[in-house]
């Protein structure tokens, strides 16, 4: 086997410290991306949330008044058609 010089080990553990800062560095990058991304999605879910609460308002306001129209249709007395040009 080879004598291995110790400046030759030495260059390569600088090398491989250089890589690994670089690799944490870029870590460090993708956490705050993920970490926008997670904001992002959570404040989507919160709209659709709202968009959903909005129309269960919508829906039971118009039950409510489909259920008025339908007791008045009851007490109004029957009309006839309209019919135009009479």
């Amino acid at each position: 086997m080879a004598d291995i010089d110790g400046n030759l080990i030495y260059e390569m553990l600088k090398k491989i410290q250089g890589d690994i800062s670089g690799m944490k560095f870029e870590m460090s990058g993708m956490k705050t991306e993920m970490s926008n991304m997670r904001g992002t999605m959570v404040s989507m879910q919160m709209d659709i949330h709202n968009i959903y609460m909005r129309l269960d308002r919508a829906d039971q306001r118009l039950e409510r008044i489909e259920t008025r129209l339908d007791l008045r249709e009851l007490t109004e007395a029957p009309q006839s058609p309209f019919e135009p040009g009479n």
